[in-house]
């Protein structure tokens, strides 16, 4: 599919721009599922206030989509209308320690570099996020969490730019957060965070990160074409469970199927497109609800129209 080019426009009403902007731009190749059609602009700006500029200037019709690092994310077979902006390099890519055992992030850091970097720094009570599969400003729009350990948990303050273009700063409490999501504004892109974490010793804290990654390789289908966890848990219940029960360990639709290893991930075995990732992870809920009565919540998000 191929969008109308609205660039042009788009350039002529903030002419200061910095970042790169491109018309229909594929997303597939930067989605961990590695399928989706594209983008009918894809804006990466060169900092916070090129975000702000763009954002105060582009017109309150166009609709605007962000992603991360294409982890927890299913770009639907026609791409996806309006502006899409991704985050990324140095403007939004710093990783700063801070007096008092705190670290301040950009959003489009891996939740993994923060992990280490806050370990070689003697700062503990982060490792957690080295078993999150995605980048911090993800971590911020979900209360993601691993291994007994949330983002909540540590978050002083999160930093974001509104859809009208200004700058906005989120204390905890600002944020809302419950399991696996956060009350804060759904037009707001979040730029940077502040972390609260604790003394620690380096080589306990990196031993620790190494059993969360050994844990995660030995349960998880880490090396396929995967998007995370797929379902959030239906508490106090593991999402896993009522699908293996179910019946749907190592079920098929197209080339997408349940993960034999880890039955709350999906997989692209090599040729599915989104719809089938999409509709496998439907019939999924619709065999657990027929089973058990439990209606699960997708953990996966899903942007974008359906293909032609």
């Amino acid at each position: 599919m191929t969008f109308p080019d609205i660039t042009f426009d788009i350039l002529a009403r903030a002419p200061g721009l910095r970042g790169r902007l491109a018309a229909n731009q594929p997303l597939a190749p930067i989605t961990w599922f590695r399928v989706g059609g594209p983008a009918q602009v894809l804006f990466q700006p060169a900092d916070e206030a090129d975000l702000a500029l763009f954002l105060k200037n582009l017109p309150a019709d166009i609709p605007v989509t962000v992603i991360g690092l294409g982890s927890n994310l299913i770009v639907r077979d026609g791409g996806v209308p309006g502006v899409v902006i991704r985050l990324g390099g140095k403007g939004f890519g710093e990783v700063e320690i801070l007096p008092g055992h705190r670290v301040r992030t950009g959003t489009a850091v891996p939740d993994m570099k923060v992990a280490r970097t806050a370990a070689e720094a003697g700062i503990d009570g982060l490792a957690f996020l080295r078993g999150i599969p995605g980048s911090i400003g993800g971590a911020l729009r979900m209360n993601a969490g691993a291994h007994g350990g949330e983002t909540t948990d540590v978050l002083i303050e999160a930093r974001g730019v509104a859809r009208a273009g200004n700058i906005r700063t989120f204390t905890h409490a600002d944020m809302g957060f419950s399991y696996r999501h956060s009350e804060a504004p759904g037009d707001v892109i979040f730029t940077s965070a502040l972390f609260q974490g604790k003394p620690g010793e380096p080589a306990a804290i990196v031993a620790e990160m190494d059993r969360i990654t050994a844990a995660r390789e030995a349960s998880q289908p880490i090396r396929e074409k995967t998007g995370g966890s797929t379902f959030a848990n239906p508490k106090p219940q593991s999402a896993w469970k009522v699908i293996d029960a179910a019946g749907c360990r190592g079920l098929v639709m197209g080339d997408a199927q349940v993960s034999e290893m880890h039955c709350n991930f999906l997989i692209n075995r090599g040729n599915a497109t989104a719809a089938d990732i999409e509709g496998l992870g439907e019939e999924v809920r619709r065999r657990v609800r027929e089973h058990s009565g439990i209606d699960l919540r997708w953990e996966i998000k899903r942007i974008g129209v359906s293909g032609v």
